[in-house]
C-alpha cells in the first residue's frame, strides 16, 4: 500500500525583507538581497512557498582584528590591515553579494573612533563597493548610540540592515532607521518572549514589523547550538501559526560564534569545519541570513544551499 505524506498548511508566513537599494529605488547598490517569505517550515517545499534562498554575508571590520585566529588571518592576508581592500577582496575574489560591516574601531578598547569617523568610513565604503551592507555596532551600547545614527545617515536611502537593537537600548537606533529608510536587527538573548516583546516595542515606534530581522543570539556547535536551534524552531512555528510579531527573518552570526570556540583553533581547517557545521545546522532551523568569516566556509555553505534548493 502506498504511503501518503500528511502535509501541513500554515495560516501565517514570514515577512519578505530586502537589503540594498538600486538606482531605481533611490540607492546606488548593484544588487539587492531578499530574505524571508517562507510559508512552510525549513526545506518542506511541498507544504508551502520558500521563495528566497538563505543568504550569506561576509564579515568585514573597520579596523584590523586583534584576536583573530591564524587560520582566518591567512585566508585574507594583508588586506586585513585595509578595510576597503578587505571589502573589495570579498566582493571581487570571493563573489560576496552582501557585506556585514562591524564598526569595531569605535569600541573604547579598539580605537574609540567617533561618529564623524564612522560616518566617513561608511560613505567611503559605499563608494568603493556596490553590494548591500549590514552595519553592526561595536558592542558598547553607549558608543553604538552615537555611531550607528551617524552611519545610518551616511548610508541614507541605501536600505541597509542596521543593528543591533536590544530591549534596554533600542529607541535611538529605531528613530535613525526610520528617518533614513533602513531595516533593523532586533537582538534577544535566546529568549522567544523577549524577541516578541522587542519586536512589539520597535513597531510601537512606527517601524513596521516587515522591516525587522531577529537576531536570536545563536551558539556554535557544541556551545549551545541545540538550545538556539529549539528557540528558532519555536519562533518559526509561532509565526507560521499566525503570530505576526514573530514573523521576522532570522540573522545568525555564525562566524563570530564558531571562531570563538577552542575547537576552532585546535588544528588546520578545524575552524572552517566548525563554522560550516554551525551554519548548515542553523539553516535547518530556519536561518535566513548567515554572517560568516572564513571564505572557504562561506563557499562550502553556499554550495550546500544551492544543493538543497536545486529544484
Amino acid at each position: 500500500m502506498e504511503t501518503q505524506l500528511v502535509l501541513e498548511k500554515w495560516a501565517g508566513a514570514i515577512y519578505t525583507l530586502s537589503i540594498g537599494a538600486n538606482k531605481e529605488e533611490g540607492g546606488s547598490r548593484g544588487n539587492t538581497v531578499k530574505i524571508g517569505g517562507e510559508s512552510s517550515l525549513p526545506l518542506l517545499f511541498k507544504e508551502g512557498n520558500i521563495p528566497n534562498l538563505p543568504a550569506v554575508a561576509f564579515e568585514v571590520w573597520d579596523t584590523p582584528p586583534q584576536d583573530w585566529d591564524e587560520g582566518l588571518v591567512c585566508a585574507y592576508g594583508d588586506v586585513l590591515h585595509d578595510p576597503f581592500a578587505w571589502a573589495d577582496k570579498c566582493v571581487r575574489e570571493f563573489k560576496a553579494k552582501l557585506l556585514c560591516v562591524r564598526m569595531q574601531g569605535s569600541h573604547p578598547d579598539y580605537g574609540n573612533k567617533g561618529p564623524q569617523e564612522a560616518a566617513k568610513f561608511i560613505s567611503t565604503l559605499l563608494s568603493k563597493v556596490n553590494v548591500p551592507l549590514i552595519i553592526i555596532g561595536c558592542g558598547d551600547d553607549a558608543k553604538d548610540n552615537l555611531i550607528l545614527p551617524a552611519c545610518s545617515e551616511a548610508a541614507k536611502a541605501e536600505r541597509c540592515l542596521i543593528g543591533c537593537a536590544i530591549q534596554d537600548n533600542y529607541k535611538t537606533l529605531v528613530a535613525s532607521v526610520l528617518a533614513d529608510g533602513h531595516n533593523i536587527i532586533a537582538e534577544s538573548p535566546i529568549d522567544i518572549n523577549i524577541a516578541k516583546q522587542l519586536n512589539i516595542l520597535i513597531s510601537d515606534m512606527g517601524l513596521s514589523l516587515e522591516r525587522i530581522v531577529i537576531n536570536p543570539t545563536i551558539g556554535a556547535l557544541g556551545y549551545g547550538l541545540e538550545y538556539a536551534y529549539s528557540i528558532m524552531e519555536r519562533a518559526r512555528l509561532a509565526a507560521l501559526s499566525g503570530d505576526k510579531t514573530l514573523a521576522s527573518p532570522f540573522i545568525c552570526f555564525t562566524g563570530q560564534e564558531a571562531w570563538r570556540t577552542k575547537e576552532a583553533k585546535s588544528g588546520p581547517d578545524h575552524g572552517v569545519i566548525w563554522e560550516v557545521i554551525t551554519a548548515t545546522s542553523l539553516i535547518q532551523s530556519g536561518a535566513d541570513l548567515l554572517v560568516m568569516r572564513h571564505p572557504k566556509a562561506a563557499e562550502k555553505v553556499l554550495a550546500y544551499i544551492n544543493t538543497l534548493f536545486k529544484k
